[in-house]
């Protein structure tokens, strides 16, 4: 496997009034493409600042982001969105659906902000509606649909441009344990067909279900389960 993502020297520092809040220090990591990885840590440890700056939403103050071997720390704003659209899918805990949207135009919209015709649109929305079992969902909007649907259509809308990896933050936290489940499950059938996962949880059985879990606390990588498994080779 090849890395898909390189972070070399990494440091975030936010100021907060007079103090300086270092978010993420000399941070070093690798990720290959089509692993499952569990961020995991306590509040405050830079897991989120970590996913934002993976998903290009944040800059580094120092250091090197390579994202398939493109140095994208580099990139201006407008190249880093057209990056952050093709390449990466977000999924959150709050789904963050458009509420006057449809579902369907919810899962469209990635397609429709990159210019892609919308006869070619409609027939992958209609494709994604299916998959995800939503066909019958599709004129609905997001406040008419339960936390579990809302849900599938944000994982539609991610995947919908075939991103190289998705970021999922506590994609989980606001679904039941059965919902959840299901969800989590669609996740890794997407990480099955080569999609690089990366989940941020606070939920250690949720982690557990990962490949490899990376242990953060106070900016830093405390802990790599990739490392011990490479010492016991």
């Amino acid at each position: 496997m090849s890395a898909l993502i390189e972070l070399s020297g990494i440091d975030r520092i936010f100021y907060l009034g007079d103090s300086e809040v270092h978010a993420l220090r000399n941070l070093e990591l690798s990720i290959d493409a089509g692993e499952y990885v569990a961020v995991m840590g306590p509040s405050g440890s830079g897991k989120s600042t970590l996913l934002n700056l993976l998903g290009l939403l944040d800059r580094p103050n120092a250091g090197t982001y390579r994202l398939e071997g493109r140095d994208v720390t580099t990139l201006s704003p407008e190249e880093q969105a057209h990056v952050r659209s093709e390449r990466v899918g977000f999924v959150f805990q709050s789904f963050h659906l458009v509420p006057r949207l449809t579902a369907a135009e919810n899962i469209a919209l990635p397609m429709t902000l990159a210019g892609i015709e919308p006869a070619q649109r409609s027939k992958r929305v209609e494709q994604a509606l299916k998959d995800y079992g939503l066909s019958n969902r599709a004129d609905h909007r997001p406040d008419q649909l339960s936390g579990g649907q809302r849900q599938r259509v944000a994982i539609a809308r991610a995947t919908i441009m075939q991103p190289a990896m998705i970021l999922a933050d506590e994609p989980t936290g606001n679904l039941d344990r059965a919902t959840g489940e299901e969800v989590m499950r669609l996740l890794e059938g997407l990480n099955d067909h080569g999609v690089t996962l990366i989940v941020v949880t606070h939920d250690k059985e949720l982690g557990a279900r990962a490949r490899r879990q990376l242990l953060m606390e106070d900016g830093e990588v405390r802990h790599d389960s990739a490392c011990k498994e490479e010492s016991n080779a």
